[in-house]
């Protein structure tokens, strides 16, 4: 195996990588995998000496740890919309989001009790995730958490939590389907009870 052989595979990983990651779904994914792409690109062009190439890419990861800094801090990018169940905008989230809420949340009930109080996560102005709970006193049962799939990262449920607190709740309760939604509720700190899910906040 010659030098030559192996500068040229570094090349060849740095380029499939930056590909990769623009077939990715999730937002905070693509941006690490990119960023190793780039990082990798980055080294290759220095060494055969093609300085443009090298600082193109040093931008993008640059660029890249920017927003990923940003996503870790609890996604300041995000904005809180309070809406009622039965407004335009969350029945229209529901049903174009319809069969995906019911892959991850089976058997989903979408008739949700009028009291029952909606949260649209935005970004950049577009919803990109809809929670809905009862709230009873300091309590929150959730009905539904629910997040796009380039969302999916945790990054939503991390700032959720963190602006309920701002709506005096100090405790939230999950008793639904829990195949396909294990992972974010422990990732976000539930703790499984006898027949559900709580996190105190």
């Amino acid at each position: 195996m010659t030098k030559e052989f192996i500068i040229e595979m570094i090349g060849y990983l740095g380029s499939l990588l930056v590909l990769v990651s623009f077939v990715m779904t999730s937002v905070f994914k693509l941006r690490i995998v990119n960023s190793i792409g780039s990082f990798i690109f980055m080294v290759y062009a220095l060494i055969i000496r093609s300085y443009p190439t090298a600082i193109m890419n040093f931008c993008l990861v640059l660029i890249n740890l920017r927003f990923l800094i940003k996503m870790s801090r609890g996604g300041k990018e995000f904005e809180l919309v309070h809406a009622d169940v039965e407004d335009g905008y969350v029945q229209y989230f529901l049903n174009k989001y319809h069969d995906d809420i019911n892959k991850f949340f089976p058997h989903q009930d979408f008739s949700f009790p009028k009291e029952a109080k909606a949260y649209l996560v935005c970004h950049e102005g577009r919803p990109v995730g809809l929670t809905i709970g009862k709230q009873n006193g300091s309590e929150m049962e959730l009905l539904l958490d629910y997040s796009i799939e380039a969302y999916r990262d945790f990054s939503i449920g991390a700032y959720l939590f963190n602006q309920l607190t701002k709506e005096d709740i100090t405790k939230v309760t999950y008793a639904g389907p829990d195949e396909n939604h294990k992972e974010y509720l422990q990732k976000m700190g539930f703790v499984k009870k006898e027949d559900h899910y709580e996190k105190e906040l």
